[in-house]
Parts: structure tokens; sequence; C-alpha cells
């Protein structure tokens, strides 16, 4: 890449696998950058695993104890003085619409580390998340790079149906994450927002291993499907009801939470189909939504669902959970809901909504302090209000 040439057109011509490449010359080139390293977030969000398909990299580094995981963490260029020198590493967030995607780190010395070089960086930055997205379709090199071991075949197929880790728009902020990362089988999170409507859905379909993982791919693809069709809460929920049936004749089902909120209001419409539960975080009160309970998908032919009502001012935050959050149990007695729940949704209130589900999920892997073959699911759901008012 030239002096000349614009990084973002260099991006979309480059090869998806060539991607770090392309930046590492055109900042080498035009900034005097003497490196440029990738970092990824890993899967259960705990490291930054390098990305570089020469090889040479420094491994894997941990968000919680590095200057890169503070800038992750922070959402903020963070600088650190090289030894031995005027060299600078500026640690640079690599985020797409709120997902945190990973880390750029590059070199420069002293003297090119203006206001007007480090804006400069910021966009490249922005076009290299964007295109990282883009080129996952056509090569495995960034899903690779993000495994710190192996995925079970159930967990690949969960993180495949996923839309992401986080998303953020003018109205809401979302995070979510599952445990174990790499284990993880029945347990799902779903969302979309076409400018009118945000719909959220938290699904567990019963069972192990890639038996959950199909059962749940199913439910999550039908409704979908219904969503796409442009149909009403209640007949997504009845659609995927009935695929469900269709395919498993009540033998097997799924326990899906769906919600669907009008951005121009906060209004919502909520269907409880199961064991997913629903907690607001208002000002400093926690309390449990507990919507009237419906049927899980699948569980007997042509179920009937009804959407409550419910409304969502700003500066509220739900937070659904999943069976494997709420009833793991304590060495001591009891379970976390009962325990810990509301006090762990009071202590991460200042959090961004990216980072209370992980917070949450360490807590509670403290509080039954030991390991569980069960799913835990967790989403943060941040409603801002509508930026028009």
């Amino acid at each position: 890449m030239t002096e000349g040439r614009d990084a973002g057109g260099a991006l979309r011509a480059s090869p998806p696998y060539a991607l770090l490449d392309t930046v590492r010359e055109h900042l080498m080139a035009v900034h005097g950058a003497t490196s440029v390293r990738l970092y990824l977030t890993d899967y259960g969000g705990t490291v930054l695993s390098p990305c570089d398909p020469s090889g040479d990299d420094s491994g894997p580094l941990r968000v919680s104890s590095s200057p890169e995981g503070r800038a992750l963490g922070s959402q903020e260029r963070h600088a650190q003085q090289v030894p031995h020198g005027d060299a600078v590493d500026h640690h640079l967030p690599v985020t797409v619409r709120g997902d945190r995607i990973g880390i750029l780190t590059v070199r420069l010395p002293g003297d090119r580390s203006t206001p007007e070089v480090l804006d400069a960086l910021r966009q490249v930055v922005d076009q290299l998340g964007h295109e990282i997205l883009v080129a996952e379709r056509d090569t495995d090199l960034y899903q690779r790079a993000r495994r710190v071991s192996r995925l079970t075949l159930a967990a690949e197929m969960q993180w495949q149906l996923l839309p992401a880790r986080a998303c953020a728009a003018a109205q809401y902020a979302i995070g979510a994450q599952l445990e174990p990362a790499y284990a993880v089988h029945g347990d799902n999170f779903d969302w979309a927002s076409d400018g009118e409507e945000l719909t959220l859905a938290v699904t567990n379909g019963m069972g192990r291993g890639v038996d959950a993982s199909l059962l749940t791919h199913l439910a999550v693809s039908a409704l979908r499907n219904a969503r796409r069709a442009g149909v009403s809460l209640a007949d997504q929920a009845a659609l995927a009801d009935q695929a469900v049936y269709d395919h498993y004749r009540g033998a097997s089902h799924v326990s899906t939470l769906l919600v669907r909120v009008e951005l121009a209001t906060g209004r919502m419409e909520i269907i409880d189909a199961g064991s997913p539960q629903m907690w607001r975080l208002r000002g400093k009160t926690v309390e449990r939504i507990e919507p009237d309970r419906q049927l899980p998908l699948g569980m007997f032919e042509e179920s009937h669902y009804v959407p409550e009502s419910f409304t969502v001012l700003p500066g509220d935050r739900l937070l659904f959970v999943s069976d494997g959050v709420y009833e793991a149990p304590s060495p001591r007695g009891g379970t976390y809901v009962e325990a810990a729940l509301a006090r762990a949704l009071l202590a991460t209130r200042l959090l961004p909504a990216a980072l209370v589900p992980g917070a949450l999920l360490r807590d509670v892997a403290e509080y039954r302090a030991a390991d569980t073959l069960d799913d835990a699911l967790v989403l943060c759901f941040d409603w801002f209000g509508d930026s028009l008012d």
C-alpha cells in the first residue's frame, strides 16, 4: 500500500486472511509505525489472543491485567511508553456497533504520536473492525485466533448461531455472554432491530451436548424465519412452537423469553414461554419482572401465545438470565437468585451493558465454587430512550 492510497480501499481489496498485513503495511508506510499487532477477544471474554498469520506473536494477554485489556474495558486508547527509547505503544479498541472485537496495538516513534496521527489510527481501526466481520465469511483465521482451547461441537454450533456479544444504538445497549464458553450446548440469545422496533430472544433447549444445540438451532431458526416474515410476536412464538413440535412431537421443548421493544416509546411486548427470568434495575431498586408463564415451545401441538404489555423507562436496566444462573447452588445451601443476584445487579450498575454479563457470570462461578455441566446465560439490556425526544 502506498502513502497516497486510502486505508479503507486497501482493506476492502485485501484478501480476507491478509487484513492485518494490509493495515501493518499502511501504518508503517504512512505513519512510521515500527510494529502493528492485532489481539482478538476470546470466546470467554477473558483473554486477548494474538492474530498473526506469520506466527510471530507474543502470546495471549489477560483482559484483567494488561494495558491492552484496560483499553478494551474502557473503550479508550491507552498509550504505553516503550522501555529504552522514545517509542509509544498505542492500544486501540477494535469495536463494531458495541461489539468489542479486540485491540490493535501500534508502536509509533514519539515524534509521530500526534493528535492528527492518532485520529487517523482510529479511522483505520474502525475500518479494520468492519472488514474483519465481513472477512469471517470467507476465512477461519479470525475465529481460530479467538480460541484458547478447542470448542465442543455443540459450542461451535451455538456460537455460529449468535448475532454478536454486544450491540449499541442511540436508544439502547446490549451485552450478552454464554458459559461455559467452550462447551455450551442449549442456551442461546438473539436480537434484531429495524429502526422501529427491537426484538430480543433468550432460549434454552432441553438436554445436553449436540442434541440440545440441534434443538435450539431449530427453535432460533424458526423464530428468525417468522420474525423476518414480519408477523407479530405472538405469531413468531406460535410458528416456532409448531416447528419444534412437528419435529420432536413433544419429546423435547425449548424454554423461551421473547421481547419486542418499540424504539420510539419504550413500550414492550413480552412472551414468557419457559424458564429464562427477567429482572429490572431502576435507580437502586432491583425487582423480578414476572409475566404470566406460558408453555415452552414444542411441548404441545398448536399452543396459543399471548403477549403482555410492559414499559421500560430511560435509565432502566433489564437483565435476562437462564436457569444456570438463577438456580446455581452454593456449597453452603441456597441458590444464586435467593442470595446474590440482586446484590450482583446493584454492584455492576455502573458498568456498561457489554461488561455486565461477564462480571455477573464470574460472580456466579465464585458463588457456586464448583464446576457445573449446566449452561449459564446473561443478557443485559440498557434503555436510554428515543434520542429524538
